[in-house]
């Protein structure tokens, strides 16, 4: 069979200047932000957002948005959430995929019906009743309230446990069972250890949304000493103007903890949906 080399060289240089075009789309919102970082406020008011600064070596916006930002009490708040949210929703997560994958029982079409319905009603639309619901709970302005939230049933963590789940032969349940173990055993030390490469899925995926999250602690823990990452940089924005270089600064810091955790863990990533899509 003969391969058209003009055909080939097409398909090649389309490959890669998509793979360019969509790295250059990725990367151009981090290095405005990083130029505007280590600009002054004068520099950054009168220069263009493209324009590299005068000085690559002015770290007194990063100085200014860690100290007076407070945000070191940000990243304490933002992990003690982190970790209790996501331990509290993978547990939560996986136990609800074993059910309905495992078990057949009345009302699970309507039970998985109900989780998809829940996805598509915006959440700004429920928030005056779980914004009461929270309040009579006494956890306004405490992490709880946060956690509370976070802790909720994600559809998407379940969709990804589910996938895996069907690639585990059931023939392992029966023999535990055989051998006199409970379902919770069979969950606790089968089923959930094999669910390793989903569970680091869920844990990127679901802590990056709780680490980037803004709405929910802003509106539920608006005490200085309850502030998170997200919102540690809001008191630089006030109605007279914003100083956008020391925020910039501030986005800057809080970009670093993800994009290492991103590089460390990314195989996982692409091996937990490349192998929870294969049954």
């Amino acid at each position: 069979m003969n391969v058209n080399p003009f055909k080939y060289t097409i398909a090649s240089v389309m490959k890669y200047a998509s793979l360019i075009l969509a790295a250059f789309i990725a990367l151009l919102p981090i290095v405005v932000i990083l130029f505007a970082s280590l600009k002054t406020n004068a520099e950054y008011a009168t220069s263009s957002p493209l324009a590299p600064p005068a000085n690559w070596l002015n770290f007194a916006n990063y100085a200014k948005a860690f100290v007076d930002g407070n945000m070191l009490v940000g990243f304490k708040n933002t992990v003690i959430i982190l970790i209790i949210s996501i331990v509290g929703a993978t547990l939560t997560g996986s136990m609800i995929a074993y059910v309905l994958d495992r078990f057949k029982f009345k009302g699970k079409i309507i039970m998985v019906t109900a989780f998809l319905l829940a996805t598509l009603i915006p959440s700004v639309t429920t928030q005056v009743a779980t914004f009461q619901i929270i309040n009579a709970l006494d956890l306004f302005n405490t992490r709880w309230a946060a956690i509370v939230m976070y802790l909720g049933t994600d559809i998407i963590a379940v969709y990804i446990f589910l996938q895996f789940l069907g690639s585990i032969s059931s023939a392992l349940d029966e023999s535990a069972m055989l051998d006199g173990a409970s379902y919770f055993t069979i969950y606790w030390r089968i089923i959930l250890p094999l669910l390793k490469p989903a569970i680091v899925t869920v844990i990127i995926v679901k802590g990056v949304n709780i680490y980037n999250d803004f709405y929910t602690p802003f509106l539920y823990m608006p005490k200085t000493d309850l502030q998170v990452i997200s919102t540690a940089l809001f008191k630089f924005k006030g109605p007279f103007g914003s100083q956008w270089e020391v925020i910039s600064a501030g986005i800057m810091i809080a970009i670093i903890p993800t994009m290492i955790i991103f590089l460390l863990l990314q195989k996982y990533i692409y091996n937990g949906f490349a192998q929870g899509s294969v049954k």
